[in-house]
């Protein structure tokens, strides 16, 4: 699966952003979509992700009260909406997709909450928020 990742850009802080991923070569059924993020000279941190079948979502606690993740069958795409956006947003932001994680054991959603978990990535887009 290729995915690719649209919507970023500057905003002023308070503002909203809506971030698109989308799949080409096989559809998301089955699979969980996470975003993931890396401020400059910060590691990549997770962000939220969303099981595509049931539609569960799971949110760090630095967005979980601002951020929302959604997808669209019809459209194969995954949406993050991003509210009340803060200077400390500012990040390129990856998509990445898993289809396996229901065969590995352990705790699930910390799992998820891994990079080490997603075998497909997008090529990232950035969102800068301005104080």
């Amino acid at each position: 699966a290729q995915l690719v990742e649209s919507g970023g850009g500057l905003v002023q802080a308070g503002a909203s952003l809506r971030l698109s991923c989308a799949a080409s070569g096989r559809t998301f059924d089955n699979s969980a979509v996470g975003w993931f993020r890396q401020a400059p000279g910060k590691e990549r941190e997770f962000v939220a992700t969303i099981r595509w079948n049931s539609g569960e979502t799971y949110f760090a606690d630095s967005v979980k009260d601002r951020f929302a993740t959604s997808r669209d069958n019809a459209k194969n795409t995954v949406y993050l909406q991003m509210n009340s956006l803060k200077p400390e947003d500012t990040a390129v932001y990856y998509c990445a997709a898993t289809f396996t994680y229901l065969l590995g054991g352990g705790d699930m959603v910390a799992r998820l909450m891994s990079e080490e978990e997603y075998d497909f990535w997008g090529q990232g887009t950035q969102v800068t928020v301005s104080s």
